[in-house]
């Protein structure tokens, strides 16, 4: 019974898949750039939207500490645990590697026992502050695509901002604050991603849930990246639509999940208690096991791949771009001003590809291997698109009354497609099988 049941099923995708070849088959990813079609003409290139896969960014980051001496171990000291400050017998030896905890440990793979983890050195100067800048560097822009993670070895610090960049760490705006009394540390009142709406998803807000004393587990810090899609998405994310359509169109809410560095900053240890015992302050110290950064790099729809090469992250630019971020268009190919491609419509969305700078016209504009004709129409000899009679531009890109500045609305050009009937069935059975992963 089993075994019909999955080949009726198979059957049906086959159908379903046989129909839908000119579309991605992984909804919502935009993971091809270009495919081959046919036409009347042949083979042609059909171009769109395309953005690299989501991984783990922390493989690819530089991690920077300030003060840039504040790793215990050199000199080696003793430290106590946070709930018995009599239990003193662990010690931090930068010249053991047994015991140092270099920063480095915070990006391990963790499925040791015990866990490695970074730690500073203790308190021992107080009441001086005992303040930690981590800063995450990436040298290119990201695209942030899952919750940023941080678990401490530690208790979670009573005061903490988690800041970004978006210009290589030149300039530094909050992320979110956290503490445990946030009207006391940062004269905020207390919030948390629960209380945003869509219309307020973009709010700096502090909140308290996250910086609690030491518990046996309460050792993790989020900040809520897939919480604030969900405003948009839905809280099973099945709606991905929505969010691209709102990325594709709010340049503050795509800025907002975009960052070139990270900055956690750390301000004051977990205390647990009121007031800090003076006699016991190897017990205050920040250690972090762990960070996790899941995002893409952002190559303006214009790349499915981001390669790691000599310490850097570079889009393999398509669409005739190029530049680390897929930000310009090639030489020769200024034919129209650089656009970065557009989620929509939904599902293929629009390469907004470059073409030919008119200068550079020569042989082949319209070949298979290049840019074909748009809009219906036809290529003479490689050489020149012959246009319909709505239609101009060196590819029949443009309409020809938006050159005399007489298009009306209901002339019927731009209209958007009807939904094919295929994309809808599809569509229902992607849903009944699973939540769409991001």
């Amino acid at each position: 019974m089993y075994l019909s049941r999955f080949l009726s099923i198979h059957a049906l995708w086959v159908t379903v898949s046989s129909v839908m070849q000119p579309y991605p088959l992984v909804w919502g990813h935009y993971d091809v750039c270009k495919t081959q079609i046919y036409t009347e003409e042949g083979k042609v290139w059909d171009y769109m939207a395309c953005q690299p896969e989501s991984t783990d960014m922390t493989k690819y980051l530089k991690v920077k500490l300030d003060p840039p001496d504040i790793t215990c171990g050199d000199p080696p000291e003793t430290f106590c645990a946070m709930g018995n400050p009599y239990m003193c017998n662990n010690e931090c030896d930068a010249s053991t590697p047994e015991l140092a905890h270099p920063p480095e440990l915070m990006f391990d793979f963790e499925g040791r026992h015990p866990s490695t983890f970074w730690q500073s050195a203790t308190w021992k100067d107080y009441p001086k502050p005992l303040q930690v800048n981590i800063t995450l560097s990436w040298s290119k822009t990201i695209e942030l695509t899952d919750n940023i993670v941080i678990t401490f070895e530690s208790g979670r610090p009573d005061q903490m901002i988690l800041e970004k960049s978006l210009d290589y760490g030149r300039t530094w705006q909050p992320y979110q604050y956290y503490a445990t009394d946030c009207l006391d540390a940062f004269h905020m009142d207390p919030k948390s991603v629960k209380d945003l709406s869509q219309h307020t998803v973009l709010e700096i807000i502090c909140t308290e849930e996250y910086s609690t004393g030491y518990m046996t587990n309460s050792k993790i810090i989020h900040f809520e990246i897939k919480d604030r899609f969900a405003f948009f998405a839905g809280p099973w994310l099945r709606n991905m639509a929505s969010l691209y359509g709102q990325l594709d169109t709010t340049k503050k809410l795509r800025d907002f999940f975009t960052v070139t560095d990270l900055r956690i900053r750390l301000l004051r240890p977990a205390v647990g208690e009121i007031f800090v015992d003076e006699l016991h302050l190897a017990r205050y110290f920040y250690a972090i096991s762990d960070i996790k950064v899941h995002g893409r790099c952002k190559c303006n729809l214009h790349a499915t791949v981001c390669v790691y090469d000599n310490s850097k992250l570079t889009c393999e630019c398509e669409h005739n771009t190029t530049g680390p971020d897929c930000g310009k268009c090639k030489k020769n190919y200024q034919g129209r001003p650089w656009s970065p491609g557009s989620y929509l419509p939904i599902p293929k969305g629009t390469a907004n590809t470059c073409i030919p700078s008119i200068s550079s016209i020569g042989t082949n504009v319209c070949d298979n291997e290049l840019l074909h004709c748009q809009n219906g129409g036809t290529c003479h000899n490689n050489v020149r698109c012959l246009c319909p009679a709505a239609y101009t531009g060196i590819l029949c890109e443009k309409l020809r009354c938006e050159e005399a500045g007489s298009c009306s609305s209901d002339s019927g050009q731009g209209s958007s497609p009807q939904g094919h009937p295929t994309l809808l069935l599809l569509t229902a059975l992607l849903v009944t099988a699973s939540p769409l992963v991001f």
